[in-house]
């Protein structure tokens, strides 16, 4: 038997009652969102008042942000839950097409929601005329603190798992798991790919990003943020998903490593496959604000 972590005792459910026979229950992973979007709403705010952080003055009032709150929870959630549909399982939704907005159910990808926001962020820099790339900007910087507190919740949810690993800081999660491995007959004993997630995507990139923004002019130089945060996330994605554990709609007889797509021989699971694109588009980015 490898040496492994045993999984944490946490519900993913921080409190749950029933009501007139209604059950309500406030879940990890909904809080996760909640104080992710708190704390991104603070950073913007503090950046606002701050004129000398930006080239020609704040982009927006502070007034203007509870406006772009909802643009980007709409972004979040319509976007995430339409990439997790198309990208993911869309035999399945197309059989049952009103599954769709069973969001309660969970299923949200992170892609489909960077597009979701990437729209939002149009909408309304055209509506109440921002300018897009210090909107973009100020945005990427206050992304962190969500995306770090949701990886945790995909932790505490035993979610999103890694592949058997014999490292000794590997975990022995519970549920679909553990029954993924007593299947194969393999240690179940996984990588805890959520918290590397957490560390490189929230933790890492979410510091280089404040750092720049705050403390060498950053937010001075349009899209430099934008692009370090999408060059960023995607390398860290990228790497993580040599460890993840693919999703089950790409795990067949022969293809055990759940790759989706094979680019010059070479095999590349879903999540590599859309990461590819934010890496090139984040490069790019980067090099055109650099020379402006």
């Amino acid at each position: 038997m490898f040496a492994a972590i045993p999984f944490p005792n946490i519900s993913p459910e921080i409190f749950a009652f029933s009501v007139g026979g209604f059950e309500i229950a406030l879940r990890w992973y909904a809080m996760a969102y909640i104080v992710g979007i708190a704390l991104g709403w603070q950073l913007i705010k503090f950046a606002l008042n701050r004129p000398a952080l930006w080239r020609n003055g704040p982009p927006m009032k502070v007034s203007q942000l509870e406006d772009l709150l909802t643009y980007i929870v709409i972004g979040v959630i319509g976007g995430g839950r339409m990439g997790y549909v198309l990208f993911y399982k869309p035999a399945e939704f197309l059989s049952a097409p009103l599954d769709v907005f069973k969001i309660w159910e969970g299923g949200l990808s992170f892609h489909g929601g960077f597009l979701g926001v990437v729209v939002a962020v149009f909408v309304f820099s055209k509506r109440q005329k921002v300018s897009v790339p210090d909107l973009a900007d100020i945005i990427a910087v206050s992304a962190a603190p969500a995306i770090f507190l949701v990886r945790i919740a995909n932790f505490i949810n035993a979610e999103l798992w890694g592949r058997p690993t014999d490292l000794p800081w590997g975990v022995v999660f519970p549920g679909q798991a553990a029954q993924a491995c007593a299947t194969a007959l393999e240690p179940c004993v996984r990588h805890p790919s959520q918290l590397y997630e957490a560390g490189l995507e929230g933790l890492l990139l979410g510091t280089i990003l404040l750092l720049l923004a705050f403390r060498f002019g950053a937010l001075k130089k349009p899209w430099l943020l934008s692009g370090v945060f999408f060059t960023g996330y995607g390398i860290a994605r990228f790497m993580v998903e040599f460890v993840r554990q693919p999703d089950a709609q790409f795990v067949t007889v022969g293809n055990e490593l759940g790759l989706a797509f094979h680019v010059n021989g070479i095999g590349l699971t879903m999540g590599q496959t859309l990461t590819l694109p934010m890496i090139l588009v984040g490069l790019t980015v980067v090099l055109m604000a650099r020379r402006r």
